[in-house]
């Protein structure tokens, strides 16, 4: 029987702010991943979103980026990256899933192969420019997948016309790999079965059900912060000090 192979899980999202279920995500694929005796995660990577990208009421990426710093402060193997938000334009997720796989690439695995592109040469003795990629510790670690990973709302986004497009949907399922982390009362197997995308690369998706049912949103914070209501259990303490420092979610004053 052949080792399991390396998973490295990626998420990317608003992050807005980060949530206990945002970092019970990673935890979750982890377990179902693991069990399958196909697979073995050894690291995680959260990717806030650019600024550029348009929706209501986003908090800037510096602060998104600080809570996130806080939150991980509990976790051993969950890392930030900064490179998308870092960005002067809002990037689509198959162009940071490339740029992860070419990080990985070329500063930490000489013998990264999932893929069925071809591998990019080194030039000589050229200096890789450091930027803001985790140095997560598997640079003896060969064969790594990049993975993916979200709730069942992106799932369910890839079946909206015109939302994604077809060939970068395609492009994320047969060249990475989803891990799709659902609630129990969600059908999955629905918006699949109603995409024909998501229908003809089904094989490439791997669900897993939170079966201890958690409600927990971002927008639900939000809303209970600009309302002075309690947040405690449901982000982390740290989390919470941050947004209490830098006045965060508040209705601005008229």
């Amino acid at each position: 029987m052949s080792a399991p192979e390396k998973v490295v899980l990626l998420a990317c999202g608003s992050f807005n702010p980060i949530t206990n279920m945002h970092l019970r995500l990673f935890e979750l694929a982890r377990d179902s991943l693991n069990k399958t005796g196909l697979y073995n995660v050894i690291g995680g990577i959260i990717s806030p979103v650019n600024d550029k990208y348009s929706k209501e009421g986003l908090e800037s990426a510096k602060h998104r980026c600080g809570m996130i710093e806080h939150a991980l402060k509990t976790s051993s193997w969950i890392k930030l990256d900064k490179w998308e938000c870092q960005q002067d334009e809002w990037l689509v997720t198959a162009k940071v899933l490339a740029h992860h796989r070419e990080k990985l690439e070329n500063e930490h695995l000489p013998q990264y192969n999932h893929s069925p592109r071809k591998k990019k040469k080194r030039r000589g003795n050229e200096v890789v420019p450091e930027d803001n990629t985790p140095r997560i510790n598997f640079e003896e670690e060969p064969g790594v997948r990049l993975k993916l990973l979200c709730g069942a709302d992106l799932l369910e986004s890839f079946g909206k016309p015109g939302l994604w497009s077809p060939q970068d949907i395609e492009d994320i399922l047969q060249n990475y790999g989803l891990v799709c982390v659902t609630r129990c009362g969600t059908d999955p197997s629905k918006f699949i079965y109603e995409s024909d995308v998501l229908s003809k690369n089904q094989n490439y998706i791997h669900l897993v059900t939170e079966w201890i049912f958690n409600d927990i949103s971002a927008t639900k914070i939000r809303r209970a912060l600009r309302r002075g209501e309690s947040v405690k259990y449901l982000v982390q303490d740290n989390v919470i000090d941050y947004i209490k420092k830098h006045q965060l979610y508040h209705v601005p004053d008229k």
